[in-house]
């Protein structure tokens, strides 16, 4: 069912929903298995947590109880939170190579020169559109191997020169996203290269799962934060998707932390990508796939393909999506740098800040409060959300931000 909030935002109603819990569904993010995950993401020296910010002022000017979000922009030093599934499943295929567990290694361990006898070089192919590619690029020089990207078409200059930067051999097609993954399967089964990449298809699942339980270790981060400041746990998640492995990721281990009383998990896309948004409006939550350029500022999530695994999951968790005009990512990217009194500033890029452009939109621009009735989003609601890129694009986070591209 579709409810438009107005001509910049679409929301659609989840008509699978099923928040209930189920075991078999969400064993791999068994928080047991995340925190290993954890633990050898920190063997690495550049390992940091990032910071879980609360905005009070901006929750109390919102009407609702509580603001938190989480600030990717300080992981590794890589200004986004990609090359956490990115770490997580290069070493893991290695260790499955070495038939070893990669519980009992290390990166130190990994980097030695009797690995590298064992392994020898070994070449790594991933499509991105920038955060994903320069992490799984930065993973494989760490870990002494090739790295090969491709960008879609109209991809950043800036984000191209980052990955290149990062020791990969990395150029711009002339195709959309999902097509450059075509285009990066197709060599990798060609010249016996591995794909490391966070969508799934048949046949194409091992590695796509391990990059999502590397993104769940951040939900690790979080509710162990929460304990530390004994805050009250969230009950709305407000979640970007692209090929929806992030949001399936964090989604799947909160629904299962939080199992007795789980959190509502909200889905946001640009709606030059609106996939989920599209399977939504669907009566039996059929698969929809977006084709095209996709022409949206917000990188990241111009994908229009869903993740098959990612997205049996949030076709179970997830109430709902929002399909979201560019500029509301661009409200979310200059309140989060124009902070109340003494919140945190947030610099977040544009898939980054989408989310909190949501949760501004509904509840001090809209003029249609059932929205947020659909969606229990009231002055009783503790809202967590994560920025999962800082300005991976400085022209384009200029313009923005400075310039007033995309007003609202």
């Amino acid at each position: 069912m579709q409810k438009t909030v107005n001509s910049v935002m679409r929301f659609a109603k989840n008509n699978n929903y099923s928040p209930e819990y189920n075991e078999e569904e969400l064993s791999v993010f068994a928080e047991k298995d995340i925190k290993g995950v954890l633990e050898f993401q920190k063997t690495h020296r550049s390992y940091n947590e990032t910071p879980l910010y609360q905005l009070k002022h901006l929750a109390k000017h919102l009407n609702i109880a509580d603001i938190r979000v989480k600030d990717e922009s300080h992981r590794f030093g890589l200004n986004a939170f990609k090359v956490m599934g990115g770490i997580y499943a290069v070493a893991k295929y290695l260790a499955e190579q070495l038939d070893e567990n990669i519980e009992d290694l290390s990166f130190e361990k990994l980097q030695s020169s009797n690995i590298k006898e064992k392994l020898g070089e070994l070449t790594f192919i991933s499509a991105t559109d920038g955060n994903h590619g320069r992490g799984v690029a930065w993973a494989a020089r760490e870990l002494g191997h090739k790295c090969i990207i491709y960008l879609p078409k109209g991809s950043s200059i800036q984000r191209l020169t980052a990955i290149r930067d990062e020791g990969a051999s990395a150029d711009i097609t002339e195709v959309n996203y999902d097509e450059t993954v075509r285009l990066c399967a197709n060599l990798a089964n060609k010249n016996g290269w591995i794909m490391v990449q966070d969508t799934a298809w048949d046949g194409y699942e091992e590695i796509p799962l391990w990059i999502m339980q590397g993104y769940a270790s951040m939900a690790t981060e979080i509710v162990e934060q929460l304990k530390k400041e004994s805050a009250e746990a969230p009950t709305h998640i407000f979640l970007q998707a692209g090929v929806g492995s992030f949001a399936a990721a964090i989604a799947g281990f909160m629904v299962r932390y939080y199992r007795d009383n789980p959190p509502i998990i909200v889905v946001v896309e640009p709606d030059q990508a609106d996939c989920y948004y599209r399977s939504y409006l669907t009566k039996e939550g059929r698969r929809e796939i977006v084709t095209g350029e996709m022409n949206t500022i917000m990188a990241g999530l111009a994908c229009g393909e869903p993740n098959t695994r990612a997205f049996e999951l949030l076709r179970h968790y997830a109430i709902g999506a929002f399909s979201c005009n560019d500029s509301i990512a661009a409200l979310g990217m200059r309140v989060y740098g124009n902070p109340l009194q003494d919140d945190p500033r947030v610099i977040s890029g544009e898939s980054g800040a989408v989310t909190l452009g949501v949760l501004y939109y509904l509840r001090k621009l809209s003029d249609d409060p059932k929205v947020c009735q659909e969606i229990s989003l009231d002055s009783n609601s503790r809202v967590l959300l994560i920025s999962t890129e800082g300005d991976t694009d400085l022209a384009k986070y200029q313009q923005v931000v400075w310039e007033g591209l995309c007003p609202n």
